[in-house]
């Protein structure tokens, strides 16, 4: 039995169904789905934004996707957006960069999971801890996080060949 995180610990109160999948640490999202035997689209990277001092919030990013700002912006209805940086994003959080999730965060902020996710039979967040993945169905995730589903990102560019 492996050591729980706050995350796993955060789900189980949930009752919602979801499997944890343990591998080394990845080092790219690429690696990541390959690890945990996911299509790089299921796999939701936790980006947090910031909307104004001490307010934050969470953005669910399929792998092969990137963050819209102006689209995020306009379902928020708000100008203005950033990111923090890694200290302060840890501080809101409570997790490092890279092992970042809303399961279990310092205070539960508002979450937003690209609307590409729906669609799909299952999807991997993160689980608090590098290496540490939560396996769930999508509408689980969405009913688990009371998060909205919106259209907030467009596909990565790809890059050229010989590049």
């Amino acid at each position: 039995m492996t050591e729980p995180t706050r995350a796993t610990v955060a789900i189980d109160a949930t009752g919602i169904p979801y499997r944890v999948v343990r591998t080394q640490r990845a080092h790219s999202a690429e690696e990541s789905a390959e690890l945990q035997g996911i299509e790089l689209g299921a796999l939701l990277r936790t980006i947090v934004v910031r909307r104004g001092e001490a307010d934050y919030l969470f953005v669910l990013v399929p792998g092969g996707r990137r963050f819209d700002w102006p689209k995020v912006r306009a379902h928020l209805g708000v100008k203005r957006l950033s990111l923090p940086d890694a200290d302060e994003a840890r501080e809101a959080t409570g997790y490092e960069r890279g092992a970042i999730t809303p399961f279990g965060a310092k205070r539960a902020w508002p979450v937003v999971v690209d609307a590409s996710a729906s669609g799909l039979e299952r999807v991997a967040i993160g689980g608090g801890a590098h290496g540490v993945n939560l396996h769930l169905a999508p509408a689980d995730l969405v009913a688990a996080l009371g998060a909205d589903v919106a259209d907030v990102t467009v596909p990565e560019a790809l890059e050229p060949a010989g590049s």
